[in-house]
């Protein structure tokens, strides 16, 4: 038997430099300035963002990045295996982290439902069939894939509007609303901390719905071309995207990223130079695409190409580091109020779906019954700062004082009841009233708090070398998802989805 490799984020220093070398690129290569669309708040216009970047001069040679340092990665696996399915996995989560693809693990399992793993079901992982190696083209730098500093200012319906594609007049039904396309892109950056400028260009590339207002029919309802039945729509194929993305690049900063697995079922074995960000791309690319498709896409006349005519060539809008590697999480107390211990439900998993870092904890209050039901205990705030997000369950609290949770330190609450939650524009002090536990926003088969951090817009690990500490209790994982441990001194309280006291953590 094997197991899944655990998803574990490894705060790095990557540090981009240009080579001299000069860069031709296929056409002359140059874009509108990617500012144009960036519309700095009315109050802080006055006070430039110290992490803006700084305009190419006119005329000035393109560099090719320089290769990183050769990074770790892990062996192909060269045989064929059982796997025991276990609570949390997923087809996704299990064809990553055994090289295969998706349809690969259908087509040699009895699997009725895609979306439903019974638990202790058997499955047979066939070995994966190596390609030649990865390319080295570096595609973006890190701070591109990321919802960061940058984007605090894009204007994502200015931008959309401006291009008068399909994009522009699209609106789709999530949830109990109606979203706009533009509302949509801005959703999906927003919940998975994606860079919203990449979805676009992700979008034009593989449909052409930012700037043809008639794409073809056939991109109608997959515009980004994961041809699943379940993904239907432009939000379910950003999410997708989003989700793949963030897998790529998390996956890659914690030497977890062996091979990229085609649609076509062939591993591709990562090159060890590329950055994060790179294999954010690569990882999500690969899909959507065989492998002799996938191999131009990820070429310096793929998708760069498209990314460098929207916004400009990617490395000039670099933030490095976007994480420094000596990086000090501000004091933070546990989310609920002095007198009230709640229970420690679930240790590091994704700070939002299943490809982002294992950034968040779940806690749930004292309750008579399991499953989603109204409480009213509250969630309080874990430190100083503003409520720049209050919606869908959602509440976001900017904790550096800009108004941005793309720059600086940032807190994520999720399940957060539309009942007296929090309006945003708020500021409080830690301990104020944020709002009820429930089971609104993402999924939730239980009443309770979901929290992870952020900084610059990038999930920060719970147990990582920044560890989520909250009144000095600290998380330890054990490599399992959803498992672990709260300590503090002498006291150890193991994660449990249950109501036992044993499992309650408290001020």
């Amino acid at each position: 038997m094997s197991s899944i490799k655990p998803l574990r984020v490894l705060t790095l220093l990557l540090v981009t430099t240009l080579a001299c070398n000069l860069f031709q690129p296929i056409n002359d290569l140059q874009p509108p300035t990617p500012f144009a669309f960036f519309t700095p708040i009315p109050e802080l216009a006055e006070t430039p963002n110290p992490l803006f970047p700084a305009t190419r001069v006119p005329g000035e040679p393109i560099l090719t990045p320089t290769p990183d340092a050769p990074h770790a990665v892990p062996d192909i696996r060269g045989n064929a295996i059982e796997y025991v399915v276990q609570a949390n996995d997923t087809l996704g989560t299990i064809s990553v982290a055994f090289d295969v693809s998706v349809e690969e693990i259908i087509a040699n399992n009895t699997i009725p439902n895609p979306d439903v793993l019974p638990v202790g079901q058997l499955l047979y992982i066939p070995a994966p069939e190596p390609a030649s190696q990865a390319p080295d083209f570096k595609i973006i730098p890190d701070s591109e894939l990321i919802n960061g500093p940058v984007n605090a200012y894009f204007d994502v319906q200015a931008y959309v509007q401006n291009q008068g594609g399909y994009l522009a007049s699209y609106n789709e039904e999530i949830g109990q609303e109606f979203l706009s396309g533009a509302q949509i892109v801005d959703r999906v950056a927003w919940d998975y901390s994606v860079n919203p400028r990449l979805l676009l260009a992700v979008l034009e590339y593989q449909s052409n719905w930012v700037s043809n207002p008639n794409p073809g029919e056939n991109t109608r309802l997959y515009p980004i071309g994961r041809y699943d039945s379940w993904r239907e729509g432009l939000y379910r194929q950003l999410t997708w995207t989003a989700d793949n993305l963030n897998r790529g690049y998390y996956l890659w900063k914690a030497n977890a990223a062996g091979a990229w697995t085609t649609v076509g079922g062939e591993a591709i074995p990562t090159n060890p130079v590329i950055n994060p960000g790179t294999a954010g791309v690569q990882h999500m690319f690969a899909g959507l695409y065989s492998e002799a498709i996938w191999r131009n896409v990820v070429s310096e006349s793929g998708f760069f190409q498209t990314y460098q005519n929207m916004f400009g060539y990617p490395f000039d809008l670099a933030i490095e580091p976007l994480v420094p590697d000596n990086l000090i999480q501000p004091a933070l107390q546990l989310p609920f109020e002095d007198t009230v211990a709640w229970t420690f439900t679930g240790g590091p998993h994704g700070g939002w779906d299943n490809g982002s870092a294992w950034a968040a904890l779940d806690f749930a209050p004292p309750k008579e019954e399991l499953g989603c039901v109204q409480n009213d205990a509250w969630v309080v705030a874990m430190a100083d700062g503003m409520i720049v997000r209050s919606d869908n369950g959602a509440v976001v609290q900017d904790l550096d004082g800009d108004g941005f949770f793309q720059t600086g330190w940032s807190i994520f609450y999720l399940h957060i009841e539309t009942r007296d939650r929090v309006p945003i524009g708020t500021v409080l002090q830690a301990g104020d009233r944020i709002g009820h536990p429930s089971c609104e926003g993402g999924v939730s088969s239980g009443t309770h708090v979901h929290l992870a951090r952020r900084y610059n817009g990038e999930w920060v690990e719970a147990t990582g070398p920044t560890p989520f500490i909250m009144d000095g209790w600290v998380p330890v994982g054990t490599g399992v998802l959803y498992d672990g441990y709260m300590q503090r001194g002498d006291e150890t309280i193991e994660a449990c989805q249950c109501k036992d006291p044993g499992h309650q953590v408290g001020r």
